[in-house]
């Protein structure tokens, strides 16, 4: 499956202008890096996968519309599958982005 593009536009929106920015496909999706960081990235599964403070991945977790992303088997902390029924609105949309973005400024530059 393709990732989304009207979701990964609606992404690009989001992180335009900010410092360090670049994309590139991986895992079948569209990623965008901050200083060699994913923050986002319009999955090829359907809706975003979400880099966030590890330490938070259970309180973000719905289990309905949010989820740990699985890769290979493996449930990930701190890495979130957030489905396109909980980015309906900008809104919704931003608040989701602005988590990604403000995780991975904590980080070091690659």
């Amino acid at each position: 499956m393709a990732f989304d593009e009207e979701l990964a536009g609606r992404l690009r929106a989001e992180v335009s202008g900010e410092p360090g920015l670049t994309e590139k496909k991986m895992f079948g999706g569209l990623a965008f890096l901050l200083d060699g960081h994913m923050a986002v990235s319009a999955s090829s599964r359907g809706g975003m996968l979400l880099r966030v403070d590890p330490a938070r991945t259970e309180e973000l977790v719905d289990g309905e519309h949010v989820n740990r992303f699985e890769m290979g088997g493996r449930r990930m902390d701190g890495w979130l599958h957030v489905d396109t029924a909980a980015l309906g609105t900008d809104d919704a949309l931003r608040e989701w982005v602005a988590l990604g973005v403000a995780y991975v400024r904590t980080l070091p530059p690659k």
